[in-house]
């Protein structure tokens, strides 16, 4: 009897070690995810691949090719570092509760734009409208009221060494939907 009891308590003992260990060993991997904070660059901006450029003012991340992220418990900032105009350098702050913000860059140039940040924090999806003047074919001088929505998503590789953002964009410029991809590698 009393062999049986040692058996059932060494058993118990044990038992409770590996719950230990497994709990200890899943506690450890989220707190090492890789972070979207740091330095990035790309070969082209992103709204280059989507021939959307125009689009955009200077100061927007998305007419940058480089990046420099912080990210927070519940927000990031971008800055667009590479414009070599300080003028013309924009910080963008993207909080991920999904609530519609808006960014006037100019009284002809606004942007509305809403974020999303995955529960593994490893895909971020922002969906944008971006509000601009454009030039009317054949007339001289004479602008026109233009949009623009685009929705990005943005995956961070498990290493944390590079961004792919796959980017779909329609306007009332153009007819058909564009999708593209960018990748930005980390730097530093």
């Amino acid at each position: 009897m009393k062999k049986k009891r040692y058996i059932l308590a060494s058993f118990i003992i044990l038992l409770t070690g590996v719950m230990y260990l497994s709990v200890q060993a899943q506690q450890n991997n989220s707190t090492h995810r890789a972070k979207l904070s740091g330095h990035w660059k790309a070969k082209e901006a992103i709204s280059i691949g989507g021939n959307i450029f125009c689009s955009y003012d200077a100061r927007d991340r998305m007419a940058s090719k480089s990046m420099k992220i912080v990210e927070q418990a519940d927000y990031l900032t971008i800055e667009n570092p590479d414009s070599g105009v300080a003028s013309a350098k924009n910080l963008e702050k993207l909080t991920f509760d999904g609530k519609t913000r808006q960014i006037s860059l100019s009284q002809e140039n606004r942007k509305t734009f809403s974020v999303k940040l995955s529960t593994d924090g490893q895909t971020m999806t922002i969906k944008s409208i971006v509000y601009f003047m454009t030039s009317t074919p054949y007339k001289l001088n004479v602008t026109q009221p233009a949009y623009t929505h685009v929705t990005e998503v943005w995956n961070l590789s498990k290493d944390g060494k590079s961004i792919t953002i796959l980017a779909k964009a329609k306007s009332n410029i153009w007819r058909e939907e564009r999708s593209w991809k960018t990748v930005f590698n980390k730097i530093d």
